[in-house]
């Protein structure tokens, strides 16, 4: 693409650290690689309120790895940010002194309406109307409502499937109790803050939990982003492989041939969490289109000073 600006967008998660280096101009935007690494930055933060010492020479170590490939590939940019476990740790700084030698840029911590918009632009920039859009992390789950571009109500939850596992379900495979238990919680968060919102027609779903789900849903032989990406599955078979999923053991899970295997111990927790969202929020639909494009593509836009 000439005349593009080459930026590297780096999300640090709870579970995972991912890059895209890609191209941009103007409103155009053209992905050169793709890349995402299990870390488990979150590891315990939700008991103790700091990073773990393992979870930090994880994180730092993919953070070297992603910084040397945005360097071979040209990148006239870096930006680098953390959300949930960034949001929530003591210890921060660490993980923000050790990026920073490493890469030379300082990483910005989001704030959960930070990371809700980034979710939605990241989403829905090349589409036009309004949406809902909810993604699904390790340590946090962000509700946006927005149009052509404009975010009109967005509520952070102190919910994701690393935090959630650690606090409700130790057992594996998981037991009716914990399931009971976590289900309660979820509805006592969510309807509160969702039920007061028109119905919604466009309901659009990003990050691993959900677009793991969706393979699950499609029963594909393998994880397939063509195939996900942009696909629109019904409500009810989108809850019923959450269902499955929960009530599988971790074993099981992994055996899946479209499981990253750094998902199956937690993705009982995520399903849960969608399987809440779709039962609380107002729909005035019975699908939901899955996007691969997320708050990674909104920290590159962001990059790229867009």
């Amino acid at each position: 693409m000439p005349d593009a600006l080459r930026v590297a967008a780096m999300d640090c998660g709870t579970n995972s650290l991912r890059l895209l280096v890609t191209d941009v101009r103007g409103e155009e935007k053209r992905d050169v690689v793709r890349e995402m690494r299990v870390v488990r930055l979150g590891q315990g933060v939700d008991e103790t309120g700091r990073f773990h010492p393992d979870a930090l020479d994880r994180t730092l170590a993919v953070t070297r790895e992603f910084g040397e490939l945005a360097t071979v590939l040209g990148a006239q940019r870096i930006r680098f940010c953390a959300t949930s476990a960034a949001r929530d740790a003591e210890n921060a700084d660490e993980l923000n002194d050790g990026v920073e030698s490493i890469l030379g840029v300082r990483p910005e911590v989001l704030t959960g309406e930070d990371e809700a918009r980034a979710s939605f632009l990241g989403a829905t920039r090349s589409t036009t109307g309004s949406a809902l859009v909810f993604d699904i992390g390790g340590g946090s789950t962000e509700l946006v409502v927005g149009a052509d571009g404009d975010v009109q109500w967005s509520h952070s939850f102190d919910v994701g499937s690393v935090r959630l596992t650690e606090r409700f379900l130790p057992s594996d495979p998981v037991s009716i109790d914990e399931v009971t238990a976590l289900e309660a919680y979820l509805d006592g968060l969510l309807v509160p803050q969702v039920s007061s919102l028109e119905p919604v027609s466009t309901l659009v779903g990003v990050a691993g939990t959900i677009t793991t789900v969706a393979a699950h849903a499609l029963e594909l032989p393998s994880y397939d982003s063509s195939a996900i990406h942009g696909a629109r599955i019904s409500v009810d078979d989108m809850r019923t492989a959450c269902l499955s999923l929960l009530r599988m053991s971790v074993a099981d899970r992994r055996a899946l041939p479209f499981m990253h295997p750094g998902r199956a111990d937690v993705i009982g927790a995520g399903a849960m969490i969608l399987d809440a969202v779709l039962d609380a929020v107002p729909l005035a639909t019975d699908t939901v289109t899955v996007s691969e494009h997320d708050i990674l593509d909104g920290i590159a836009w962001g990059a790229a000073g867009l």
